[in-house]
This record gives C-alpha cells, sequence and structure tokens, in this order.
C-alpha cells in the first residue's frame, strides 16, 4: 500500500513540476516542442564535423534531388526555414537547412571571429563535407550577406541566388544595432517592433527566458556585429560581378533593411529579379512565406 501511495503522489507531482518547469524555462519546453515536431514529419536533424567545429542541420526531401542550401540571418537558426523548406522538398529538391556557427544547435567556438566572410567559408566547407558540388542557395538577412560572398568567390558552385531581405550594402543602420542583444524587455519590444509590423505580445515569464538566453549567448551576435560594423566586407563592387540568375526578395515594411536596398541591389545585379511583399516586414520566411514560396520554386525551377 505504501508502494501504491507512493506512485499516487508522484503521479500528481509529476504535471506540478513540470508546469514549475515551464514557468521557469519556457524557452527550454518549446524548442523541445519544436524538435519533436521535426522527428515526427520526417526532417532530418544531423551534425557533421566542419573546419573541426560541430555543425547541426536539418535535411528534408529526397536525397537524390537537387540540392538547395538555406542560410539564416543575424541569430537565427535553420528552424527559421520551416515555412520554405517543405514546399521545396515537396517538388523535389533535397534541402539543407545548417545552423551557422555560434547559433542553433551548432558549436560556439570562442576562436571564432563570426565574420560573414568566415561563416561564408563554413558553409562553402559544409558543402564539401557532404559531397556537394554544386546548389541553389538562398539566405535571409545576414545570411543573405553570406551567400553574396559564396556566390562572388565561388561562382562555379551556385547555380541560382535567392537574397531576402539581405544586408551587405555599405550603408549604416539607421537604427541601434544594440537591440539585437536586449537587455530588457523594453528593447526586446523594440526589436520586435523593428523586425515585423504588429508584433505580437510575449507573456513576461517568456520574456524574462529569452532575455536570459540574450544575456548568456549575446556575445556571438556582438562579434558578429562588431565585424559588420568594420564595412571590410560589404558587397557593393561584387554584385555587379556575379553572373548567375538573381532572385531578390524583400518586405515592403522592413525598417532593418529598408526597401530602397533591395531596389539598390536590384541595380547593381542586371540579371536580377526583385520581388517586394506588401505588408511584410524582415521576416519575410517566417512571416510571408506563402507569398514567397511561389515565386522562389518558379526561379529554381
Amino acid at each position: 500500500m505504501k508502494w501504491v501511495t507512493w506512485v499516487f503522489f508522484a503521479l500528481l507531482a509529476l504535471p506540478a513540476i513540470a508546469a514549475l518547469g515551464f514557468y521557469l524555462r519556457p524557452v527550454s519546453y518549446l524548442n523541445a516542442h519544436v524538435y519533436l515536431q521535426e522527428h515526427l514529419v520526417g526532417i532530418e536533424s544531423r551534425n557533421i564535423k566542419v573546419d573541426g567545429y560541430r555543425v547541426h542541420y536539418l535535411a528534408m526531401g529526397p536525397a537524390s534531388g537537387p540540392p538547395v542550401v538555406l542560410v539564416h540571418g543575424l541569430g537565427g537558426r535553420a528552424e527559421d526555414w520551416w515555412n520554405v523548406a517543405p514546399v521545396l522538398a515537396t517538388a523535389g529538391f533535397r534541402v539543407y537547412m545548417p545552423d551557422l556557427l555560434g547559433f542553433g544547435r551548432s558549436q560556439q567556438p570562442a576562436d571564432f571571429s563570426y565574420s560573414v566572410r568566415d561563416q561564408a567559408a563554413v558553409v562553402v566547407d559544409f558543402m564539401d563535407a557532404l559531397g556537394i558540388k554544386q546548389i541553389d542557395l538562398a539566405g535571409w538577412s545576414m545570411g543573405g550577406w553570406i551567400v553574396q560572398l559564396i556566390a562572388f568567390e565561388h561562382p562555379e558552385r551556385v547555380s541560382r541566388l535567392i537574397i531576402i531581405d539581405s544586408v551587405g550594402l555599405n550603408i549604416k543602420p539607421a537604427w541601434d544595432t544594440n537591440l539585437f542583444v536586449p537587455a530588457s524587455p523594453q528593447q526586446l519590444d523594440q526589436l520586435d517592433a523593428l523586425l515585423m509590423p504588429n508584433p505580437p505580445t510575449i507573456p513576461p515569464f517568456i520574456v524574462r527566458d529569452y532575455l536570459r538566453i540574450f544575456s548568456r549567448n549575446g556575445w556571438v551576435i556582438k562579434r558578429a556585429l562588431s565585424s559588420m560594423k568594420t564595412g571590410q566586407d560589404v558587397t557593393d563592387n561584387l554584385l555587379p560581378q556575379l553572373k548567375m540568375p538573381v532572385l531578390i526578395v524583400w518586405g515592403s515594411l522592413d525598417q532593418i533593411v529598408p526597401p530602397n536596398q533591395a531596389q539598390i541591389m536590384h541595380s547593381l545585379i542586371p540579371q536580377s529579379q526583385l520581388l517586394v511583399i506588401p505588408g511584410c516586414g524582415h521576416m519575410v520566411p517566417l512571416q510571408c512565406a506563402a507569398e514567397m514560396n511561389p515565386a522562389a520554386l518558379q526561379f529554381i525551377q
């Protein structure tokens, strides 16, 4: 009877323990839910050694399909492409979504620069590690800058290029870049307002956990921003030399990288196509994929 009593009270206690854990570390629970979803729908989650570092990536689509590599932005992760990758995979493409070094579930080496140029080298070496010779390549925000450098330095490796709400031009932001490592609920609200129109309200206990994570991992973002601010890797002079087909996709309400920069990139790349999505901010792959996907799929097909 004592054993039964203990089991009874343990079963009663489990929901309370789970609820307390969710309250204290909600982001961990939300991530676990996302990872479970990936497993259930058949998205492959793998790790590979690249330049001596552990790089995590997601993959989906037929193994023999034409390869597509999707590169996320600053502070992002492979899961940012969830609304894009399934459309490409269903069309027969093999889609790879790496977590850049320092982000997502990849390693955070203290001796890495986190510059866009060094991240670009890691993406190329990631392709080599997988035995991929040529790809269709897409990048969003900082990832867009990274893929511009890859396309310029390794044109033989890139069949088609998609640039989404991308930085890279020699234009300084008109907003406070310190907001990318928010230290207060107010700064997190300001960042969300820059990233998207009408941002959702986040419960205070989740805000607290996000700020804890920014406090722990913000050094990676700061190091990347510091490198970008030097302007040493800007692409103004590189873009006119690109020869592959290029699709430029932008949110009409982007405040992080205003749409006039899309027009500049379009003018610098004579063979480029430009798609501006009305009413969308900087978060195109997450919030406006339904408007982007048909054009992106037609472009790479």
